[in-house]
């Protein structure tokens, strides 16, 4: 087939990691990008670490994300069905592990617990200890075996890889890597169970969907002899291999759940967008040709060619991501911004503020949404702050100028009834041209002694406007008692 077929295939065991989504979306935007293919294939064949609830979170985040599938468990295709429980339970992968049997290049195992743990055992690339397994079984007869098989004994079919020799695969990223057979276990094919491993479920199901590009990370390559062993075993093409580079925290660690921040659902939880997260990790691990960072998914799959990945492990700066999410929300639809940002607003605001205009003031100032309750927490109260504050040397005022002006000001405010932003600039500044004052050394005190803070997402007539007539006069009232 002529045409791109890639496949995310996630395994339902919780959210969804960073390291997942960037596969599915780099699996996504390599099928895309040349007008292909996009399957989404559930992988439930470990059924022990099975976790209720996650297929919904797979479906939730693929379209949260706009990674939308053309075939799979929902929405049916051509070569379903796509979830490996289903395709067990209608024997697709005893099908194929029996042919592999009348070739030679798999056997049945019988032995029990005992003896396995009898044998020796080696340390995998992962630091776990694997048993290494002696073939003792490939030397049964056929009548032994069949004996074995009418009698009900539990078995377990295995992969038969050759002692000598080695096994080579290519990987676009990688090159051309080899590996000395005598390295290789023979692996299960199918468990005591009747489920496939998930090794022999990939090739089987890689292959009878026609996917012709495997994405995936590079923890794999060290499995990717044994998949090329059973691709060469069935006569198969093999599909072009891109292994993904690891995503490592900001210390050089491999990114892990209890960095807080290692799914797409915790990130959500903490306040970014989708459309920010999808853009950032797009670029963990691939490069434009120019040093552009801000794409929109559309833009991605023109840009994206995956010979642009790099081998090198990419760091998750979520510093980083926090800018690049400022960035989208400061380029956002303001009614947009202003839904999304509601829950956060309604939290973190006293009765009787108006969230929608206090929306439109922090929108360019805060990178996620939690950041606004910093932003309007003088709102609710004005918090301890320091008289040095009123000192300002950009505006050539000190505490006694700030404290001379609140007086003046504090009757002005109190004879004022229209509260609106503009009829309160409109005093303030007659007043400032009165006394021959510039605007900021009016406007600083008055900021300072409403919000006890330097810097606000508002100007001191905003505030104004925000807390009303009652409260902003009792707030000058304290700062004029505070000065003295």
């Amino acid at each position: 087939m002529n045409k791109i077929r890639t496949r995310y295939a996630p395994s339902p065991t919780g959210r969804m990691h960073v390291g997942n989504l960037r596969t599915a979306l780099y699996a996504y935007l390599i099928a895309k990008h040349e007008g292909g293919d996009y399957l989404l294939r559930i992988e439930d064949t470990d059924q022990e670490r099975y976790v209720e609830g996650a297929e919904e979170i797979i479906y939730n985040t693929l379209k949260g994300t706009g990674l939308i599938h053309d075939e799979g468990p929902d929405i049916g295709g051509p070569v379903g069905p796509y979830v490996q429980s289903v395709r067990q339970k209608e024997g697709i992968y005893m099908k194929y592990a029996k042919e592999l049997i009348e070739k030679g290049e798999a056997y049945y195992c019988f032995c029990d617990k005992e003896r396995l743990a009898s044998l020796k055992t080696a340390v995998s690339e992962d630091g776990k200890t694997i048993t290494v397994y002696d073939k003792h079984c490939l030397g049964l007869s056929k009548e032994e075996v069949e004996k074995n098989l009418a009698e009900g004994k539990p078995f377990v079919i295995r992969q038969n890889i050759p002692n000598e020799g080695t096994t080579t695969f290519k990987d676009e990223l990688y090159g051309d890597i080899t590996v000395e057979n005598s390295e290789l276990d023979d692996m299960i094919l199918i468990k005591s169970d009747g489920y496939p491993t998930y090794n022999f479920a990939n090739v089987v199901d890689d292959h009878t969907m026609n996917i012709t590009h495997v994405v995936r990370g590079n923890e794999y390559i060290s499995s990717s002899p044994k998949y090329q062993r059973l691709y060469d075993a069935f006569g198969w093409e093999s599909p072009v291999y891109i292994h993904l580079p690891l995503i490592t925290d900001e210390n050089h660690k491999k990114l892990s759940k209890r960095s807080g921040h290692s799914s797409f659902e915790d990130l959500i939880d903490q306040g970014f967008i989708s459309e920010a997260i999808v853009n950032y990790i797009a670029l963990l691990g691939w490069s434009p040709e120019d040093n552009r960072e801000i794409f929109s998914l559309d833009e991605l799959i023109k840009e994206f060619d995956y010979h642009r990945i790099s081998k090198s492990p990419a760091v998750f700066d979520i510093q980083k991501l926090k800018w690049m999410n400022g960035e989208y929300l400061k380029a956002m639809d303001d009614e947009k911004f202003f839904e999304m940002a509601k829950p956060y607003l309604e939290k973190a605001l006293p009765a009787g503020i108006d969230a929608k205009k206090v929306a439109s003031k922090v929108k360019t100032r805060i990178e996620i949404f939690p950041d606004i309750e910093e932003q309007v927490d003088f709102l609710t109260a004005v918090p301890e702050y320091s008289n040095e504050l009123y000192t300002n040397k950009k505006n050539k005022i000190d505490e006694a100028g700030s404290k001379a002006v609140l007086t003046d000001l504090l009757p002005i405010l109190e004879a004022q009834d229209d509260y609106s932003n503009d009829a309160l600039y409109a005093e303030l500044l007659k007043y400032a041209e009165g006394k021959g004052y510039k605007n900021g050394y009016v406007m600083w005190p008055l900021r300072i002694a409403l919000s006890g803070k330097a810097m606000t997402p508002a100007g001191a007539t905003e505030i104004l406007e925000l807390l009303g007539k009652e409260e902003s006069v009792k707030r000058v009232k304290a700062a004029i008692e505070k000065l003295s």
